[in-house]
């Protein structure tokens, strides 16, 4: 007998317990079904639903919802969750992450450890097992090297953001937010609102690239009643939005302290003479997001590259795979905000339950596709809209480091193209070490990619991507945690 012979194995895993995969997990639960919902965090809601912790609720000066967007929809997520532990159809896993996926036949292996502390979990419980998986392990904040930025006062617009939900802590006194995007306005309106100078938001683009798909800015109202309030927090606080405007420096001793802006063409060349000077504690990258996807290129999953330029899952109108255990939902197929990703992750938990023999709306399941396309015209324009400007490494020095992990500068990767003869992003990891430290290229990777690609005169295609994401182990793990795989990989008879 192998071990996933005698473990019990679950109907659902969900990994991702934020808007898309606590969605999956509530309603694949409510279809009758048994489900383990797997989650990093120690409480759900995942980074857009970050709030402080719901164990001491009285510690905090403000209450639990501040700064969030759709907080009923949360709450009754939450409850729906709690009734479906308390009835004994889902077990809520906490504090611990999927290292490892494989699919075995009729069902898949989880492979999970603590997230932080020593693993109170026995080494052979480490492993969960489910005929269906839904990935919903969502995104992180892209970043693009300027000189600069490995300076402590510059962070990711989404940990500014974290702080400020979470514990309700300000990163500093005076900001400057910049990058391009929508979730820049959210950002800065946050900070000025619990009291942080916001000097200036500054976009890379202009407005007006909207005016190019008017139609698809339509798709979601909410979305603009959003900007609605986010302009008159702006006025309120007296918070200024530059265009065509970006950081080309950051400087400080020993922390952040003044911050160049310059003015840019719409391809992000630097005008001459517009750079000009801002005293800041503070800045907030924030360049989009790119979906956290080892997990699926880890299992094989077919991807594909997304109009902003991230890999993505690709999926079926029910959420489906390449993989036909597997689906996934929320951002890891493309980025486009929290209501589709609940939309996504309600798909997903209604087909993996159909698949598993339960009657399911069908009609319900026709109103998600319905507003998922919908979504997904709004987050093209999006996209279209806030490009990362093809020019943006101009504004790189040759010592500005690429990659923060093992100190990689522009110079070195362009040395690994031009002399080296390095055709792909791989191929520079390797022979100049981006992407090798302990980020293992989450954080420089798409630079790296851009890089890459504008030495080579080639496009970013999935093949670049896949290769910076491919790994057999997505977080850090014990040798005992690597050691405990091998009886899996025997066959039946030896067993």
């Amino acid at each position: 007998m192998t071990e996933s012979d005698a473990a019990t194995i679950a109907d659902v895993a969900v990994i991702g317990a934020g808007p898309a995969g606590l969605s999956a997990a509530v309603v694949a639960a409510e279809h009758g079904l048994q489900v383990v919902l797997i989650d990093a965090g120690a409480q759900t809601g995942g980074q857009y639903w970050r709030h402080p912790d719901e164990r001491h609720r009285d510690a905090f000066a403000a209450p639990e919802d501040t700064g969030h967007h759709h907080w009923r929809h949360y709450t009754d997520l939450r409850d729906r969750l709690a009734s479906a532990v308390a009835a004994g159809r889902l077990r809520h896993v906490a504090g611990r992450q999927v290292w490892r996926t494989d699919s075995f036949g009729d069902r898949v292996a989880l492979r999970t450890n603590a997230v932080t502390g020593a693993d109170a979990v026995p080494l052979l419980d480490r492993t969960t097992w489910a005929r269906r998986l839904v990935i919903a392990t969502g995104a992180y904040d892209r970043q693009l090297p300027v000189p600069g930025w490995t300076l402590p006062g510059v962070m990711a617009a989404g940990g500014v953001q974290a702080m400020l939900k979470a514990n309700q802590v300000r990163a500093g006194r005076r900001a400057v937010v910049a990058g391009t995007g929508p979730f820049l306005l959210s950002v800065a309106a946050g900070l000025a609102a619990a009291g942080v100078e916001v000097v200036e938001v500054v976009d890379a683009n202009a407005l007006s690239r909207w005016v190019a798909t008017p139609l698809r800015a339509l798709q979601e109202p909410g979305k603009l009643w959003e900007g609605a309030q986010y302009a008159a927090t702006f006025l309120r606080h007296r918070v200024p939005l530059r265009t065509r405007t970006v950081v080309t420096a950051v400087r400080g001793g020993g922390r952040v302290s003044e911050v160049e802006l310059a003015r840019v063409d719409g391809a992000g060349r630097v005008r001459p003479g517009t750079s000009r000077t801002v005293a800041a504690d503070l800045v907030a990258f924030g360049w989009g997001f790119t979906p956290q996807l080892e997990i699926a290129v880890g299992l094989g999953l077919r991807t594909v590259v997304d109009v902003d330029e991230s890999l993505v899952v690709e999926v079926d109108d029910d959420m489906r795979t390449s993989d036909p255990l597997v689906f996934a939902a929320g951002e890891v197929t493309g980025i486009g905000g929290a209501i589709a990703s609940c939309a996504e992750g309600e798909l997903a938990g209604a087909a993996a339950a159909q698949d598993l023999g339960r009657r399911v709306d069908r009609a319900r399941m026709t109103r998600h596709r319905r507003r998922l396309r919908r979504g997904r015209r709004f987050a093209v324009g999006m996209h279209r809209a806030s490009p990362v400007p093809a020019a943006w490494s101009e504004w790189l020095a040759p010592e500005t480091h690429v990659c923060r992990c093992e100190e990689v500068t522009a110079a070195e990767v362009s040395d690994a193209v031009g002399t080296l003869h390095a055709d792909d992003a791989r191929d520079v990891r390797v022979t100049a070490r981006p992407g090798m430290g302990l980020c293992q290229g989450r954080v420089c990777g798409f630079a790296l990619s851009k890089l890459v690609a504008t030495g080579t005169g080639r496009d970013v295609d999935a093949a670049a991507l896949e290769s910076l994401t491919n790994r057999q182990v997505g977080v850090p793990v014990s040798l005992g945690d690597l050691a405990a795989l091998e009886p899996h990989h025997r066959s039946q008879e030896e067993t």
